[in-house]
């Protein structure tokens, strides 16, 4: 039965999602409807916004936009050299059926999330494509499009884990001073009162259980089966032989021997040892915590090229991997300023701030932290950023709980457990793993969205228990 709703539903999105380049220029619309409609706002004033340094422009998001790029082409670059390449060949021959390829594609995609966000999306659309190739040469029949949702799910369980911004925001004193004054009714909320509290374990560890589980389960009858090859996607046993004239000595040496590659992975690997193996503080006395609990995009790119430099061995070895990659950064470049925009306009506008507010005061304290979970899902289409949306949603749901008697850890959970849920209907941050699968959004979104209905389920009993 599930297996038939997962066709249906995914036939329907199939016959009317439009490319996410199509639904990012309609939501900007509807954005600019709903400032319109619902702010005093002129409409010149938000084109400007829209189009300016606080929008389409953003400095923050065109650096977010080339941290997703490049990792996008580092994991991809460190997934292709030699060794790692032979790792997850291995790992994808694990599973002896279709049901134990989605569920390991899943479990890892999710697993990795929980540590960083980043690592569990690009490890996810890795897995996914590795094991559908591999499926396919086996004569194993899997749906790669489910495959493809399976890598995806990571997304709906990071914002429970070591790098939801969230969680990690409140951890600072300085945050919660931002939100009350100087003053504050409470401290900084460590990371045992959110992200290892016990709803947050019982909520993120069920999806980690239970989406692997409802994902298999929707693996469609053999006729209705598209496998890799359906979508461009072969069996890769190696990288294809590239026909090159002769090179002079000096450049041969230079490019095809590990010489450039020895120089700079000395220095980042110099680098890594101080950030991941930190000695001890000369002022106090102690040693900080190691790099490995305070991942950021930066560092996991920098880690992927250090990794990726030492197994590819030669500089253009590495060079060709990361061209062949880039390729896929097409929608992300393009897509990034426009939800920049929409991002803006939204918070300059006040038409975020005015939505939290206006769930806040149609809450008790018993349905208070559910309604902002909605809420969060709601923005999160229109902004999918948790950081951004944290600045803007994050002290309205804090102030609330604070007038509603609600725990404040709590409402830092449901608007993080908002902010992912939706996830699973936004495409914003599906655009590496697309890129790396060869899938369309409207392929797989139809498995995500039951998902995501799931997710909601559980996420909103468990907020009601607690």
């Amino acid at each position: 039965m599930i297996s038939a709703l997962g066709r249906r539903i995914n036939a329907g999105f199939r016959a009317t999602a439009p490319d996410p380049f199509v639904l990012a220029v309609l939501l900007t619309g509807v954005t600019f409807a709903l400032v319109l409609w619902r702010t005093e706002m002129p409409f010149g004033e938000a084109v400007d916004v829209w189009a300016g340094p606080q929008g389409v422009w953003s400095a923050g998001m065109l650096r977010f936009a080339m941290q997703m790029c490049l990792i996008l082409v580092t994991g991809h670059a460190l997934a292709s050299s030699p060794p790692v390449s032979r790792a997850l060949s291995m790992l994808a021959a694990l599973p002896r059926s279709a049901v134990q390829a989605v569920m390991l594609v899943a479990f890892v995609a999710a697993s990795l999330a929980v540590l960083n966000w980043g690592l569990g999306l690009i490890a996810g659309a890795i897995m996914a494509k590795r094991v559908g190739t591999e499926m396919e040469r086996r004569g194993v029949a899997v749906h790669y499009p489910l495959l493809a949702a399976a890598g995806y799910v990571g997304l709906l369980v990071w914002h429970g884990g070591f790098s939801g911004s969230a969680p990690l925001k409140v951890t600072l004193a300085s945050e919660i001073r931002d939100i009350f004054g100087d003053n504050p009714p409470f401290e900084a909320l460590a990371i045992q009162q959110t992200i290892l509290s016990p709803m947050n374990l019982v909520i993120t560890g069920g999806l980690l259980i239970g989406v692997p589980v409802l994902l298999a389960l929707m693996n469609p009858r053999a006729e209705h089966i598209e496998p890799a090859s359906h979508f461009g996607i072969t069996h890769e046993s190696g990288r294809p032989h590239r026909t090159e004239r002769a090179k002079p000595w000096l450049p041969r040496l230079l490019e095809d021997s590990p010489i450039v590659t020895a120089l700079l992975a000395t220095i980042i690997a110099i680098w890594a040892l101080h950030y991941y193996l930190p000695g001890v503080d000369q002022t106090t006395g102690l040693r900080p915590p190691s790099g490995i609990t305070r991942l950021t995009p930066d560092t996991v790119n920098m880690t992927f090229l250090l990794l990726g430099l030492i197994l590819h061995g030669t500089p253009m070895s590495y060079v060709r991997s990361v061209e062949d990659a880039a390729r896929g950064c097409a929608g992300i470049i393009l897509q990034f300023p426009l939800y920049a925009g929409i991002m803006g306009l939204m918070a300059v506008s006040g038409l975020t701030a005015q939505l939290a507010d206006s769930i806040a005061s149609a809450s008790n304290q018993q349905t208070l932290p559910l309604l902002t979970l909605l809420s969060a899902g709601v923005v999160n289409l229109f902004v999918p950023s948790g950081g951004g949306q944290w600045a803007v949603q994050g002290p309205i749901a804090m102030r609330a709980a604070l007038d509603a008697g609600v725990d404040p850890a709590k409402m830092v959970m449901a608007v993080a457990y908002g902010d992912e849920l939706t996830n699973m209907l936004q495409p914003f941050w599906a655009l590496p793993l697309l890129a790396i699968t060869g899938v369309k959004a409207r392929d797989m979104v139809g498995y995500t969205a039951i998902v995501m209905v799931f997710a909601a389920v559980w996420m909103g009993l468990w907020l009601l228990v607690f």
